[in-house]
């Protein structure tokens, strides 16, 4: 693993403005991660993680900072340049039922982000056909669904689509927003340890956002723990379970439930 970041965050702040006034979704938030790396957030639902994610792709336009990927800073980046980043930075869902078009079949799906990339065009259907099966191949889905609609499949399979959907354009940087939540328990763990395997082969840099300190135990090489939009701690995985330092980490390692 590299130590250059692949990705830095400088004082980020996403406010919304509602009927009451301006709403702080995330504030002041400061991070880096390298490439390679998975870094795990994690906090209470409505501390800001997803709104955090979604920033640092600019689905959402921050209000102030900085946000530098591969040192160059994306926020001063116009529509068109955007685009063309999207295809390196890329994001796995936590519905994997809302976040897919209920009337494309699994190979439109697969297929539209490589379209709209310009990477095909409509009438490229023998070239688009071929890498539709290459990555349902690489995410574990069998080919016989390739036709088939969101609806007349499982969670585990949906959010394998969207997982091959993430990576069509071969992204380097992936968000994963609670990509298991939805999930069985025994699909959750197919569906993580897919996403390592993935890691490994691609040399992807995830940040995987969760509620689940087990999962991003697993999974991350470091964590960070959001409270009320901001980052009130930073430490790897042994660091921060072993000894806690601020009290609303200790008090979401207390609620963990013991077998």
């Amino acid at each position: 693993m590299s130590e250059k970041p692949i990705l830095e965050v400088r004082n980020l702040k996403k406010y919304f403005q509602t009927p009451r006034g301006s709403l702080q979704a995330v504030d002041d938030v400061t991070f880096s991660i390298k490439k390679g790396e998975t870094l795990g957030v994690v906090g209470e639902s409505g501390c800001g993680k997803s709104t955090l994610g979604r920033t640092v792709l600019r689905l959402h336009e921050p209000t102030a900072g900085e946000i530098f990927f591969h040192n160059e800073d994306i926020t001063k980046y116009d529509a068109k340049r955007m685009k063309n980043l999207r295809s390196k930075m890329q994001m796995i869902f936590q519905d994997p039922y809302s976040s897919l078009n209920p009337r494309m079949t699994v190979s439109q799906t697969i297929a539209e982000p490589l379209i709209l990339q310009g990477r095909y065009k409509r009438s490229d259907k023998k070239q688009i056909e071929a890498k539709v099966h290459e990555m349902m191949d690489l995410v574990g889905l069998a080919s016989r669904f390739v036709n088939t609609y969101p609806h007349e499949l499982d969670g585990g399979r949906r959010q394998r689509i969207g997982i091959a959907r993430a990576l069509a354009l071969d992204p380097e940087f992936i968000v994963c927003d609670e990509p298991v939540s939805a999930l069985d328990v025994s699909i959750q763990a197919q569906v993580l340890n897919l996403m390592q395997d993935l890691q490994e082969k691609l040399g992807l840099t995830y940040m995987f956002i969760t509620h689940d300190l087990s999962v991003v135990k697993h999974l991350s090489e470091r964590i960070v723990v959001m409270y009320l939009g901001q980052l009130v701690e930073q430490a790897p995985p042994e660091e921060l379970f072993r000894n806690p330092q601020h009290p609303y980490t200790k008090a979401l390692l207390s609620a963990i439930p013991i077998a």
